[in-house]
């Protein structure tokens, strides 16, 4: 069977970085393989795969293994970047910006966004990714997309909005449970202090977001930025002409789209009817 992009020789760096630490701590501990795999609930082959590169660690195989070697933390300060490293490639440099923003604001017309998807529903986006994508990668990057969604509740928090089509929220995205969780969870994070959901409503005729989705984000330093993406290709965009109209259009759907409370609601209805 012909390998994804994701699936080749070209693993992530951090990964095998990652490994060899991993490695130099076990045999430090007086530890092999087994003995590590025992002490932290994983299988030989797990440890090993972790520390070939072949397999990135999870957040609760870091925790664990800083424990059990008394690692000091040097394991955890690389799982971000190991999370990161799951991400599709087009994606990975928009990352690193989003993960450290002051504020981003997002149009969604088809799906709803990352930051706000359950597990369930990611997997079911990825599950659904044409050419297939094997389970190890479907794994990957659903643990990639949840790790990315610390945002929400960072320190110091990041102001986030999210305008979402009614018609996204519709699209059945998996079976009914699945969507009940997920209209569930835009509620639940809808409340943050730091967060605002808005929707679309299906039928305001023209409006500021038919060319598609697009972010307006601010980094960390105060740089205004644009992010585009269609196909699997994404785009920073850094002219200050085009973030300009990126935000004005923005502002535009910020006051065509429902306001917080009449989306709330209109969620709590589409909940009411499954």
């Amino acid at each position: 069977m012909a390998k994804t992009p994701e699936e080749g020789p070209d693993l992530p760096g951090v990964w095998s970085a990652y490994g060899v630490l991993l490695q130099h701590l076990r045999k430090r501990a007086g530890l092999n393989q087994q003995q590590l795999g025992d002490a932290i609930g994983y299988s030989l082959e797990q440890v090993a795969s972790v520390e070939q590169g072949r397999r990135p660690a999870k957040e609760a195989f870091t925790t664990a293994a800083e424990r059990v070697l008394e690692a000091g933390g040097v394991l955890e300060v690389l799982q971000d970047e190991v999370d990161r490293a799951k991400l599709p490639r087009f994606f990975r440099n928009f990352a690193v910006i989003e993960a450290e923003v002051v504020s981003r604001f997002s149009y969604d017309p088809l799906l709803v966004p990352g930051l706000l998807q359950t597990e369930a529903y990611a997997r079911a986006v990825f599950a659904g990714h044409c050419p297939p994508l094997s389970e190890e990668i479907v794994d990957q990057h659903t643990e990639a997309r949840l790790s990315r969604q610390r945002l929400l509740t960072r320190v110091p928090l990041a102001e986030l909005s999210f305008i979402v089509s009614e018609e996204a929220l519709r699209n059945p995205v998996g079976n009914a449970a699945v969507m009940r969780g997920q209209w569930q969870q835009l509620l639940e994070v809808g409340a943050l202090r730091n967060v605002e959901v808005q929707v679309m409503p299906a039928s305001p005729g023209f409006h500021a977001g038919l060319d598609g989705p697009f972010v307006v984000l601010e980094s960390k330093e105060h740089q205004h930025l644009g992010y585009i993406e269609s196909q699997e290709v994404g785009c920073v965009v850094r002219d200050p002409a085009e973030v300009s109209a990126f935000g004005l259009r923005y502002g535009k759907l910020r006051s065509q789209a429902l306001n917080g409370v009449e989306s709330a609601r209109l969620i709590e209805r589409l909940v009411g009817e499954t």
